[in-house]
């Protein structure tokens, strides 16, 4: 249970001190910093454990921290002269705080980086992994089938699956990539032949498909293995997922051996291929014969300002695979780290761990908040004891770590840290290669050469076939790289058909609208003006979409003319404004740059680093267009399943439908008369599609 104090300010509290002059110089100091009501709110924190949340004068998250004493470890940012250390620098910008009591070190941990992961605040070390991991799920619960039951319960089904889990089905993993998830599919295939189709294609089959013939599949759904058998079948399964290959190989040879004296020969030697495909399997597969069942192997490198965390996972007691994740923040949050320490313990005497301890640590405790913790954890580096004690608590499971470990652990280690190396050496490449194509993209168009970082793109196309389903995308580029979950595709209506002027109008007009107009209520600052930097960030409301450096379109004059006059009317820089070009005969690496403002065309040369780097955010935002195109022309043509999710009309009437009216436009056009001379199709049901579909 949490206790929130919030960012409550008690006038009535006096600051007193009790440490001697000093301290009260360095407050008189810092009050010059910051505002009494700040100092007088740190001043009434209680003395007991619990989380803090500093903020800028943008209201931005600065920094999340833990305390076992609130008071003692907040106060201590206050009371002390940091200098131009990195937390000097965090601390003058303070504005503001919010605390939060917790009983117990565990929970301020755990409400800690619960906070850290989804407010990404600026000083601490963040793992951002949008990625769900994947898992092997089989379809229902055991013993609950019966014969009346969906096809789900009666024959489960593997399947791949992202997503939350819920206690409808069986789930296994998580495992590091889809191609272990669909590896471990087929391995189970080739052993137990369990089905792997829809629900509707097995409720609808007449006769087994080709995985039956290829000996994958059992064909239940034609009925040529009994429910009793297949259950069996699916419990193997379930038993070699959870590592128990020997107990499994038993329980087989048994069975072998029950029909062999019961004369049932040819059940016996459907088990005895069984196990000869098990016994294959598991030696191809490398199945490890250690103890351990479900692992974790954690190694973490740190270089160039840049760290990689390596995460390999065994589940079962196979080696799945791994993946590697990048912090960001690294150096600042190692910097404020470095200064706080343990605030009861005298400076000369706090030990500051390694930047490979923090950013484990780091990870541990944000990556195990959504995914499950095994219970054992292979690390690179030692691990907090009270972190430990964090996870154990939160997942109601013993969770131990060994960062020495011998043998079997220590080959999976060996194999993680090099993985690690590679990754992170990888990394530092394409990001020195990308930074290079950055600064001379800068350097070309005469951007500020301040803060690179920070330079943001958004590049526009238009896609569409032959004026149908037209859509217009938007991608942004900053930090040296695509950002995918800023993407944006915008649906294009009201225009004439292949009219790309006119959807580009639009698409500008709806995309900076709404900033142009934001920006003028917050400050008054005029774009085409062309303000100083920092006017716009100074006057941007927090968490309002900000007009980005660069605009780019996909064309020539004729779309940077439609950019002029939308840019003109909303009152914003022209400067901005970029149209690439196709070359002569729309060969690659020779396209040129066309402005708004009425400077001469750029020929950067087809090597350049800077055409490099438009090309790339250019040829993205034509992907991006054109997949969504087609995505809503197929939709359109083939009816986005919509005959699909009306109840009653399976495959069969589906296909009659679109022969007898030649597709999901002719249905929508039918009467209900019409739909009814079709065969299969009541009056009710042909209400209901002519219902549905208009």
């Amino acid at each position: 249970m949490f206790y929130c104090t919030g960012s409550y300010v008690n006038s009535s509290v006096r600051v007193v001190v009790s440490q001697g002059a000093w301290r009260a110089a360095t407050i008189r100091a810092m009050s010059d910093v910051h505002s009494e009501e700040l100092l007088a709110q740190v001043a009434a924190l209680p003395a007991l454990p619990g989380v803090y949340r500093y903020f800028d004068a943008q209201d931005a998250l600065l920094y999340v921290g833990k305390a076992l004493n609130l008071k003692r470890r907040v106060s201590s940012y206050f009371q002390k002269n940091h200098g131009g250390t990195r937390i000097g620098h965090m601390v003058s910008k303070i504005v503001r705080m919010e605390t939060t009591v917790v009983r117990s070190e565990a929970e301020a941990l755990l409400l800690e980086n619960n906070l850290i992961k989804t407010l990404n605040p600026k000083f601490n070390i963040l793992f951002r992994d949008d990625k769900s991991y994947p898992y092997l799920k089989i379809t229902g619960v055991p013993g609950s089938g019966s014969r009346s039951d969906a096809p789900g319960q009666v024959f489960p089904r593997m399947a791949y699956y992202r997503g939350a889990v819920d206690k409808k089905h069986r789930y296994f993993g998580p495992y590091p990539s889809a191609w272990a998830v669909k590896e471990t599919i087929q391995l189970l295939q080739k052993v137990f032949r369990l089905r792997t189709c829809e629900d509707t294609v097995f409720a609808n089959r007449t006769r087994p498909c080709l995985l039956y013939q290829i000996k994958r599949c059992t064909g239940p759904c034609v009925n040529l293995i009994s429910p009793e058998a297949y259950a069996a079948d699916v419990q193997h399964a379930e038993a070699l997922l959870r590592g128990e290959t020997q107990a499994l190989l038993q329980a087989l040879e048994a069975r072998m051996m029950a029909h062999s004296d019961k004369l049932e020969f040819e059940q016996a030697a459907e088990v005895r291929n069984q196990i000869q495909a098990l016994s294959r399997v598991l030696h191809q597969q490398s199945i490890e014969t250690v103890d351990d069942k479900d692992v974790d192997i954690l190694a973490v490198r740190v270089q160039g300002g840049r760290a990689c965390v390596n995460l390999a996972m065994v589940r079962g007691g196979r080696h799945l695979g791994d993946r590697p994740y990048f912090p960001v923040h690294v150096e600042d949050a190692a910097g404020v780290f470095a200064q706080e320490g343990d605030e009861a313990a005298p400076a000369a005497a706090r030990p500051v761990p390694p930047v490979e301890v923090l950013v484990l640590q780091a990870f541990i405790a944000q990556h195990y908040i959504g995914v499950p913790v095994p219970p054992l954890l292979v690390t690179s580096v030692p691990v907090d004891k009270a972190l430990l004690a964090a996870l154990t608590e939160q997942s109601g499971l013993r969770v131990s770590a060994i960062h020495q470990p011998r043998e079997q652990r220590r080959a999976w280690l060996d194999m993680a840290q090099k993985n690690a190396d590679l990754q992170l050496a990888r990394l530092l490449a394409e990001e020195g290669s990308q930074q290079a194509r950055t600064r001379a993209l800068a350097e070309a168009l005469d951007l500020p050469p301040e803060d690179l970082d920070q330079l943001t793109i958004e590049c526009f196309d238009i896609s569409h076939t032959a004026g149908e389903s037209t859509q217009a995308s938007c991608v942004v580029f900053h930090h040296h790289k695509m950002q995918s979950s800023e993407y944006r595709r915008y649906k294009i209506e009201g225009i004439t058909g292949g009219d790309d002027y006119a959807a580009m109008r639009q698409v500008l007009t709806r995309r900076y609208s709404k900033v142009a107009e934001a920006a003028r209520e917050a400050g008054g600052i005029d774009y085409a003006a062309n303000p100083a930097p920092g006017a716009e960030e100074a006057a941007r409301p927090s968490g309002q979409a900000r007009l980005p450096d660069l605009v780019l379109l996909d064309g020539g004059k004729g779309q940077v003319a439609v950019a002029r006059e939308v840019f003109t009317a909303l009152g914003l820089d022209l400067t901005r404004i970029v149209g690439v070009e196709k070359g002569e005969g729309r060969k690659v690496g020779l396209e040129e740059l066309v402005f708004a403002d009425g400077r001469e065309k750029v020929y950067l040369g087809k090597d350049s680093a800077a055409l490099m780097l438009v090309a790339q955010i250019r040829d993205e935002a034509h992907r991006f267009a054109i997949t969504g195109m087609r995505a809503a022309r197929a939709k359109v043509r083939v009816g986005g399943g919509q005959l699909e999710e009306i109840a009653g009309v399976g495959p069969k009437k589906r296909a009659r439908l679109l022969q007898r009216f030649g597709g999901v436009r002719g249905v929508a056009a039918a009467s209900v008369e019409d739909l009814v001379t079709v065969d299969g199709i009541s009056r009710e049901l042909a209400e209901e599609i002519y219902r549905a579909l208009r």
